[in-house]
Formats: C-alpha cells, structure tokens, sequence
C-alpha cells in the first residue's frame, strides 16, 4: 500500500480495485470527527456511520478500531446515478477509517475517476462527486 508519510497533506495511495487511502495523523475517533466536520463543511450530508468494529466486539470477536462513514449529497450524487444507473451500488460515497495492524489509521475510498471509468460517467455529471479524495485529504491535515 502507497501512501504519503513526510508530514505533508496526506496523498492518496492506490490500495487496489479503484480503491485509495490515505494515512491518517490521528487516532479513529478524531479522524472520524475531522472528517463529519469537514462534510458538514461542505453541505454534504453523513448518512450513517457504521461501527463495525464495536459489532464485532458486541459478538465476541477482536477487530482493530474500524468505522464506515455514509455520505453524500443527492444534488451531487442523483445526475450522476441518472446517468449511469448502476452508478447507484456505489453511492451514497463512502469513507473506511480503520487502524491497520501496525497501528496505522487510514482512510480508505473509492477512486472518483475509477467510478466514472468503470460506469462511464459523463464528466459533467461526474464532476462534483470527483473531488472526494481533496475533502479527506484537508480533513486531515494537521
């Protein structure tokens, strides 16, 4: 997994399948508040946040500290799923925050570019659901 470590902005890595992360400076709990900050920010609504590693505790399984963040905007998100219907498995966008087994946070999220290829989504469309990886990336910068 590539990701950036210098102390810049955090740039995105590719971990595979279209899907990118980002390493984060803080622990769970406030990369998750950093970025429900920056959402709401940017008029973008959290549709849900799915613990899933309080579920596996719950039934008596160990996961690292793992979250889902659910988001979106259907101004944003409906023209592009009108366009590429199928587009709509992939939305409402979503952000993983987990610590790896290192002890790393990361955040992991599908590549906009990697939706639009594989959907083939017009650019105009597209375009406001592209900047997801800038609005993490500033979320976490420190």
């Amino acid at each position: 997994m590539k990701d950036d470590t210098s102390g810049a902005p955090p740039a995105a890595g590719e971990v595979g399948g279209g899907t990118l992360s980002i390493r984060s400076p803080f622990g769970v709990p406030e990369t998750v508040d950093r970025i429900r900050r920056a959402l709401e920010a940017k008029g973008l609504d959290l549709f849900a946040l799915v613990d899933h590693s309080g579920a596996a505790h719950e039934a008596g399984l160990a996961m690292n500290d793992t979250k889902l963040l659910v988001f979106g905007n259907p101004k944003a998100g409906t023209p592009a799923m009108v366009a590429a219907p199928l587009l709509a498995i992939e939305l409402p966008l979503k952000a993983l925050v987990w610590t790896d087994d290192a002890g790393v946070v990361r955040v992991g999220y599908q590549d906009p570019a990697e939706l639009q290829r594989r959907y083939q989504v017009p650019d105009e469309v597209m375009g406001p659901l592209s900047h997801v990886g800038e609005l993490l990336a500033a979320a976490l910068a420190s």
